[in-house]
């Protein structure tokens, strides 16, 4: 079920997404912006996903991104999208917490029978992000000649 309600009038009205509008966008694309805390300071990697159980999971080897889903820190995966033909994009964000899996035949059947690095090397670690909250919004892509601004006409710099 859709908020339909803008956040906004016009044509920059942004459209809040329920949270079965989020699941269905994440389904549909398999790359997103991991968000963790090293050293109390914000990294962010790209890892490709599958959507599992109401959760994400994603392979990894050891490094970074491993140890910061071992630590009891708040992480984010957000993913983004567009639509072409409807001249529209989309953003979803999942904040919560990681945990490392335990490899098994279940895990291994499942997401884990889909679900291929992009990148070369040992990824034999899954990771799940369980979501304590998931978001979206869409909305329709300006043109780009609505982009520029010329700071030196007065009533478009605010100064009219």
């Amino acid at each position: 079920m859709r908020n339909n309600s803008p956040e906004r009038d016009g044509p920059s009205a942004v459209e809040v997404l329920a949270a079965n509008d989020c699941w269905d966008l994440l389904r549909a694309v398999s790359v997103g912006h991991l968000a963790v805390l090293v050293d109390g300071h914000p990294e962010i990697f790209p890892v490709n996903y599958k959507v599992d159980h109401g959760s994400v999971v994603f392979r990894t080897g050891e490094g970074t991104k491993l140890h910061a889903a071992s630590q009891p820190t708040a992480v984010a995966l957000e993913a983004d999208g567009t639509d072409q033909d409807k001249r529209t994009a989309w953003s979803v964000q999942l904040k919560g917490h990681a945990e490392v899996l335990e490899p098994s035949p279940e895990l291994m059947a499942g997401v884990g029978l889909t679900l291929f690095p992009w990148q070369a090397g040992h990824k034999d670690h899954f990771v799940r992000i369980i979501p304590t909250a998931v978001s979206g919004r869409r909305f329709t892509v300006a043109s780009p000649l609505t982009w520029w601004s010329h700071l030196e006409v007065p009533t478009r710099a605010g100064l009219a």
